[in-house]
């Protein structure tokens, strides 16, 4: 245990009242030396009760070295950086809250980190429904469905150790940061995508270590679940910007998707002789995403294909608008769309 090395928790929240006491009891159940380890949790100046809540978590859990430091600016790059600059840690562990973890969470990711000589290392996500409602069962589906996020293994799972473009929830050695930087504060969005393109381009090794698995808990509305994946996609095109090129061609897929919806519209009032195989497309993707959630509901027992079809459409679309939207501002040269305030409370 004395060789473990000292590794540095850091959590970005803000007005997360509603999970972050649960986020932070799967922290204090962690099987690593507790000496070994502290907890910076960064809060972008939440206006509900996250703060006490951390301070009564604080007072409650002495053996363990927990600090909250302010995050001004509200956003979660700032307060991953902020927390990061607090650290001491030769391991930094960038965790969110809506999220709980196994307890064997941190010493399992610093395990792998080291014997497989990677720089970052992370789990599988198990996307579970905030309620107990079949419209959050099927927004959770969706979140880990192959139509529904495409071969994103850290939401579909994988049978084995890989290596990948990027993992959630990261466990980093602390020389990353002092290589490529910190998180790029522009990205309010999909920060941790193009760190670790980053890494990637710097040839270093990111591994997914499939026997760690994360409880994260799905938006509970669609409204919520559209502006999530809306922001992810307007930001997509800037990662690609700064990293030079797409990471992933899945991420290529929502964009085609929304932009066949509205140029062959276009061309239909055009060519009205088009109308037929632009409708048969849309027929053809119905009738996709709709086997697929027959199949998903039969198989989970819960009638809920309208819900789940209603997910997928959701998410496509919402992705794909979102990277229209973020390509178009690239193009025009407005780079004040990526500025706008968008907190780390989701």
């Amino acid at each position: 245990m004395e060789n473990q090395p000292y590794v540095s928790v850091i959590l970005p929240i803000r007005n997360e009242e509603n999970y972050i006491t649960a986020t932070l009891e799967t922290l204090a159940r962690q099987d690593y030396p507790t000496h070994k380890l502290e907890i910076i949790i960064a809060d972008g100046m939440s206006t509900d009760k996250t703060r006490e809540l951390v301070a009564a978590f604080i007072d409650k859990n002495h053996q363990l070295a927990v600090t909250l430091i302010d995050n001004p600016e509200q956003t979660v790059p700032f307060g991953l950086n902020r927390a990061i600059r607090s650290s001491k840690g030769e391991v930094i562990v960038r965790m969110d809250s809506h999220s709980v973890y196994p307890a064997h969470y941190i010493s399992r990711l610093v395990d792998a980190l080291f014997k497989y000589n990677a720089h970052n290392t992370g789990g599988t996500v198990k996307t579970v429904a905030a309620k107990d409602t079949l419209k959050c069962h099927a927004i959770a589906t969706a979140l880990s469905h192959p139509v529904g996020v495409g071969n994103a293994y850290f939401r579909i799972g994988s049978s084995r150790v890989r290596e990948a473009d990027t993992v959630p929830f990261g466990c980093f050695r602390r020389e990353v940061f002092d290589k490529i930087g910190l998180f790029d504060v522009e990205m309010i969005r999909t920060q941790d995508s193009e760190f670790n393109g980053r890494m990637k381009n710097a040839g270093l090794k990111i591994l997914l270590i499939p026997n760690v698995e994360v409880t994260y808990y799905a938006r509970d509305t669609y409204r919520k679940l559209y502006k999530m994946y809306f922001q992810y996609g307007l930001y997509k095109p800037l990662a690609s910007l700064k990293l030079g090129g797409v990471p992933t061609v899945r991420q290529l897929i929502p964009l085609f998707f929304v932009l066949f919806l509205f140029s062959g519209l276009i061309w239909t009032c055009i060519l009205p002789i088009l109308i037929i195989p632009y409708l048969a497309v849309i027929l053809l993707y119905t009738g996709a995403i709709g086997y697929a959630a027959i199949r998903e509901a039969s198989r989970q027992k819960r009638p809920f294909v309208l819900q789940l079809m209603l997910s997928f459409l959701i998410l496509h679309f919402s992705y794909g608008t979102g990277y229209v939207k973020g390509i178009t501002a690239l193009l025009l040269n407005k780079r004040s769309v990526f500025t706008g305030k968008i907190s780390i409370s989701r």
